[in-house]
């Protein structure tokens, strides 16, 4: 187990790959959002023929940044799935069979828990569901994986970690974005050298970006004040990273709620497919193919336009209809909600747009905003939107 990961998405991996090839675990990402969808598409329509699904797919693939998402040996491919997931245990049982319900349920409690921002978004969608469905068995059903969810994170990090908790290490990252946006910055500067601690002997570095400190070499993180490395750097930091963020909170709750806010605006809009096309890949995963992996595989690695560097240049033909099909998908969504839609398709929208906020204020508001954070989830507003277009479910 790493520090800053849950233990959920690596072993799932592995229950494809099996050291074998990493197309395994990339054809099953695809496989199950492509049945998320069919599902949705039953749902909403009352029926899902191959010629709807079809078409439906090849316009989220050609068209948004989902393929960039789903192709991506991240939990981010979660994200997206936790909203589809939510919106079919709340609104699909009447059309779903009882194994299909459990599959769906299964799916959203192993997606909530491969990533801690996947926790508020799915409060945040249970919130939402249960002020739309306002009865107990679909709200039941939405919130079953979200517990499951947690109870599986307290239980591997227990195991792993040695703490009953959700996120044993997390307040190292929020204390990496609240010194970045300030205010636990001027806490260190108030507080040091009184407080004795260890980041005190940095106090003049700060701020700086929280990435820079949470993954350079020399950061005060992972190297100390007379430059030996840290092992697990981010681990070691944690306990004095919640007793510093704990004392920023107390003292500058406006300023932390305030960069909060302007950091989850940021993220909503900061969603270009791209950012993790690059080369840079080698130093973090380079080693651990070659290690663990085939020669076969290696060589097709070795080979990749993204090792040598080519794939950004490859890959930018098609992120030019991304924002021009995002605005129209959102006002597709607008469009519907105004016309007062059956209520799965309302649900569905509402889920959809809600779960992109809620998802920008997990990432960016707790983390730092990234592309990937928001394009992993905002093509399912188009993808909501041609379904307003196809029209609402039919009676079958």
């Amino acid at each position: 187990m790493i520090w800053d990961k849950p233990w959920v998405y690596g072993p799932l991996l592995h229950l494809f790959h099996w050291r074998v090839s990493l197309w395994l675990p990339l054809a099953a990402q695809a496989l199950m959002v492509s049945h998320l969808l069919w599902l949705v598409l039953r749902v909403v329509r009352g029926v899902a023929g191959p010629a709807w699904h079809l078409a439906l797919c090849a316009g989220v693939a050609a068209l948004t940044t989902a393929p960039f998402t789903i192709a991506l040996l991240m939990p981010d491919v979660f994200a997206p799935v936790v909203v589809l997931a939510t919106f079919l245990l709340g609104f699909g049982a009447p059309r779903l069979s009882r194994g299909e319900m459990a599959w769906v349920g299964l799916l959203a409690t192993v997606g909530i828990a491969a990533h801690l921002s996947h926790v508020p978004l799915a409060l945040a969608l249970l919130v939402v569901g249960t002020l739309l469905a306002w009865r107990w068995r679909p709200v039941l059903r939405m919130a079953a994986p979200l517990l499951a969810a947690i109870a599986l994170l307290l239980v591997t990090n227990l195991v792993g970690h040695g703490r009953l908790s959700l996120s044993p290490h997390g307040a190292t990252f929020l204390f990496a974005r609240l010194q970045d946006d300030g205010p636990a910055t001027r806490t260190l500067q108030a507080e040091c050298p009184g407080r004795g601690w260890y980041l005190c002997a940095f106090v003049d570095r700060f701020p700086m970006d929280s990435d820079v400190f949470l993954w350079v070499p020399d950061s005060p993180m992972n190297r100390d004040a007379e430059g030996r490395a840290r092992f697990l750097g981010g681990a070691l930091l944690s306990d004095e990273a919640r007793e510093i963020v704990a004392e920023t909170l107390r003292r500058e709750p406006v300023a932390v709620a305030r960069a909060m806010t302007l950091n989850a605006l940021r993220q909503l809009v900061t969603a270009e497919a791209g950012d993790t096309l690059g080369d840079d890949v080698e130093a973090s995963t380079g080693s651990r193919i070659r290690e663990y992996f085939p020669a076969a595989e290696t060589a097709r690695y070795a080979a990749s336009l993204q090792l040598r560097g080519a794939l950004p240049a490859a890959a930018a033909p098609f992120f030019v209809p991304h924002a021009p099909v995002l605005v129209l998908g959102v006002l597709l969504c607008l469009v519907g909600l105004w016309r007062r839609p059956d209520p799965t398709l309302r649900a569905l929208l509402l889920l959809v747009l809600l779960g992109c906020a809620a998802n920008a204020l997990a990432t960016g508001g707790l983390s730092k905003p990234h592309h990937r954070y928001e394009a992993r989830i905002l093509w399912l507003v188009p993808f909501a939107g041609a379904l307003v277009m196809a029209g609402t479910r039919r009676r079958v």
